[in-house]
């Protein structure tokens, strides 16, 4: 039987820009802003102000009036919930 000249071993030539790149990761990147939009419980953004963070939770309370909607203020401790007018 004839021998094979290569090797079975597969090698990844890999460039150095890719090793020098952050591990990934599932978690989320840090929060921009203080006032976090809560919808349910679950933080969906956040805002640098409570008004735009208000405003973005009352558009999602009108077209899903179930849900729970809400704006935390991490640094007081303070949740205030979002009412549909």
């Amino acid at each position: 039987m004839a021998t094979r000249a290569g090797s079975k071993t597969l090698t990844k030539i890999v460039a150095s820009d890719d090793v020098a790149a952050e591990p990934r990761s599932q978690r989320r990147m840090p929060e921009a802003g203080r006032y976090l939009l809560q919808v349910d419980r679950q933080t969906k953004g956040s805002y640098v102000t409570s008004e735009a963070a208000e405003q973005a939770g009352l558009v999602i309370k009108k077209a899903y009036p179930i849900l729970q909607v809400a704006v935390y203020d991490p640094v007081d401790c303070v949740a205030k919930l979002i009412q549909a007018e």
